[in-house]
């Protein structure tokens, strides 16, 4: 049975994605605690919008928004060969596997430390490890819940936009599906967590600007990445022979070859 998958091409493709998504995702979620200044990477000076009343606003970002889109180039390959059904499974996956995670920073946080390692780490010139583990570790509750629902829902959304869009362009305009998908869900993802994480913290004008600085970085980074779809693409079309590709994408519609639309 095993030898039958791992001769397998598309089913090993299929396991590759999904390890990728969920390592990717995980590792995103951990060092989402780290905030850094785009302007800074690139030496610029901070750009100092005004939006929905709101001065002073640059690109201070989560260190895990260097991941998410690789998250989202992945989820458009994984609709575009295997399918929606395929997506929400690597999705909830990807979900099970983060909140395991979490559960078990906090068991970690909570395990009384050995004198050795704090010793060592004042030798260090960190006085107290123990709080600098808490820090990086110990998210607030509600971010963490606003992220895993942000993260399912925007998923579900940018699987139906994708799907909408391929119904009516069949295989062709692989960028337009793939880039309207996202950027339409990276909209929903962008705000769906602001607001879960810090209503009642923030106003809503700066949740909105917030929202859109960051939606804005999502947008150029869309962007920039379509290219990277089609390499992906061309190479697993050659690692499983045109044939098998092009019957993948027509079972990932749910469509028998000839219900396709083809348009030119």
């Amino acid at each position: 049975m095993i030898h039958q998958i791992l001769k397998d091409r598309p089913t090993k493709l299929f396991l590759g994605f999904t390890a990728f998504f969920c390592c990717n995702a995980l590792i995103a979620e951990a060092i989402g605690t780290k905030l850094f200044s785009l302007e800074k990477l690139f030496g610029m000076h901070p750009v100092n919008f005004s939006l929905f009343g709101q001065s002073g606003l640059s690109f201070v970002l989560t260190c895990g928004v260097l991941l998410w889109p690789l998250e989202f180039v992945i989820t458009d390959i994984v609709n575009e060969f295997f399918g929606p059904k395929a997506v929400r499974r690597i999705s909830i996956t990807a979900v099970v596997l983060i909140s395991y995670a979490f559960l078990m920073y906090y068991l970690a946080i909570g395990i009384p430390p050995a004198d050795v390692w704090l010793a060592s780490s004042q030798k260090q010139g960190v006085p107290n490890i123990q709080d600098s583990f808490n820090a990086i570790f110990g998210q607030n509750m509600r971010i963490i819940i606003g992220s895993l629902v942000a993260f399912l829902v925007s998923q579900v959304v940018d699987v139906t936009v994708f799907h909408q869009i391929k119904k009516r362009t069949g295989n062709k305009w692989l960028w337009l599906r793939a880039t309207g998908s996202t950027l339409v869900s990276q909209l929903v993802d962008s705000y769906i967590v602001l607001f879960i994480a810090f209503s009642g913290t923030f106003t809503w004008q700066v949740i909105l600007a917030i929202g859109m600085m960051n939606y804005i970085y999502k947008f150029v980074v869309a962007i920039i990445l379509t290219p990277l779809i089609y390499v992906i693409e061309g190479r697993i079309e050659r690692y499983v022979g045109h044939d098998v590709a092009h019957q993948m994408k027509h079972a990932a519609m749910g469509l028998p070859p000839t219900e396709l639309i083809e348009h030119p």
